[in-house]
């Protein structure tokens, strides 16, 4: 094991993964010379030159355009948007062609553009550059999905990634780039797709946490056991397609209740598909109606306080967890209100759970 920061977990994927496979390239804004918007290509231009690590204009479509041509050729190229927002510039080429292309559904064989980008509130960096996307991706067959927590996570999941034959939507989240953790050592480390992470064992209720808010979950669950005596189990499901329900199911047999977290907005949400998924197949298992927490639906605010109340923090994780056992009113909580399909709902300081969003001194998920 070796201790890294997230960002240097992904920049060893890069490098090891461009070492092994002369067919890998990089390509991106400020990849290159400048060593990436947050540092993950730092170091790779000066050793693998500049036909493999490639400086590109500012234009979202052409590079995906040119990442699944390339894939096409038989090349794997990883592509970079810089955040996840800039790739709603690039949908055609993600939606209609490197999903969609007949090529792709004919011949597996044809390699897709895997495309890295980084989401995620924190940095007051606004409404364009903030937003957590996973929930338009997901909804796109053809795409893989990976939403790594950690940084062993980041580096085996990226590795497997640029291996695998399909196209791949790789989302980092911006305030676990300087987060440390113990990667495996070794070249051929892999993270499988579809296999979640279970952060934490329990027995009282299971916390389903999404890319940051597995971390939020698993210090949440702490607080649980330290404070109130509830045993919290974590899962971390690291790639929403394919999806290891299964692993979600058990764990749900096992606690008979649930609560989704996730930063991105509730309706039609990640959240919202596990919601349903959980109530349609582990109905008999549950006591409880599912339980969601999630940011709030607004666009991001810039200013740090509203910011800050706009995502959610372990309190409210906390509460919302209480709630589903039964070991707290509404009041004075984030209140849930009722959803389709037996779930429910609540939203980091929106109008319909006013109390959720209380400034939490200290609070700032992963950083």
């Amino acid at each position: 094991m070796a201790e890294l920061r997230y960002r240097d977990a992904l920049n060893a994927a890069l490098r090891e993964e461009l070492r092994r496979d002369a067919r890998v390239l990089l390509m991106g804004e400020d990849i290159g010379v400048f060593g990436g918007a947050f540092k993950v290509t730092a170091g790779l231009l000066d050793e693998f030159g500049e036909k493999r690590v490639r400086d590109t204009p500012i234009s979202e479509n052409t590079i995906v355009g040119v990442g699944v041509g390339a894939a096409m050729a038989g090349l794997r190229p990883v592509v970079e948007l810089m955040t996840i927002n800039f790739a709603l510039l690039a949908f055609d080429q993600i939606v209609n062609h490197a999903a969609q292309h007949p090529l792709h559904v004919r011949w597996p064989g044809d390699r897709a553009a895997r495309r890295p980008d980084a989401q995620g509130a924190g940095h007051q960096l606004g409404p364009t550059h903030s937003h957590c996307f996973e929930a338009l991706f997901l909804h796109i067959p053809g795409l893989l999905v990976a939403t790594p927590a950690t940084a062993a996570d980041a580096k085996g999941l990226l590795k497997s990634a640029i291996r695998d034959e399909n196209p791949v939507i790789f989302i980092e989240h911006e305030s676990l780039y300087g987060v440390r953790g113990d990667v495996p050592d070794g070249d051929d480390v892999l993270v499988d797709f579809g296999r979640a992470r279970i952060a934490r064992e329990g027995s009282d209720l299971t916390i389903v946490g999404i890319s940051r808010m597995a971390l939020t979950a698993e210090r949440a669950a702490a607080t649980l056991a330290d404070e109130h005596s509830v045993s919290a189990e974590v899962i971390d499901p690291r790639t929403l397609r394919p999806l290891d329900l299964d692993t979600i199911l058990a764990s749900v047999a096992k606690t008979n209740r649930c609560l989704i977290v996730e930063e991105g907005w509730p309706h039609g949400g990640v959240g919202a598909n596990l919601a349903a998924l959980i109530s349609e197949q582990a109905f008999d298992d549950l006591d409880s109606p599912v339980r969601r927490v999630s940011g709030a639906d607004v666009p991001m605010p810039y200013t740090k306080p509203l910011e800050d109340i706009a995502y959610p923090h372990e309190p409210q994780v906390v509460a919302a967890a209480l709630q589903t056992l039964g070991l707290a009113p509404s009041a004075g909580a984030p209140r849930a209100t009722a959803a389709p399909g037996g779930a429910a709902s609540s939203n980091a300081g929106t109008a319909e759970s006013p109390n959720a969003g209380a400034p939490v001194a200290g609070g700032g998920g992963g950083r």
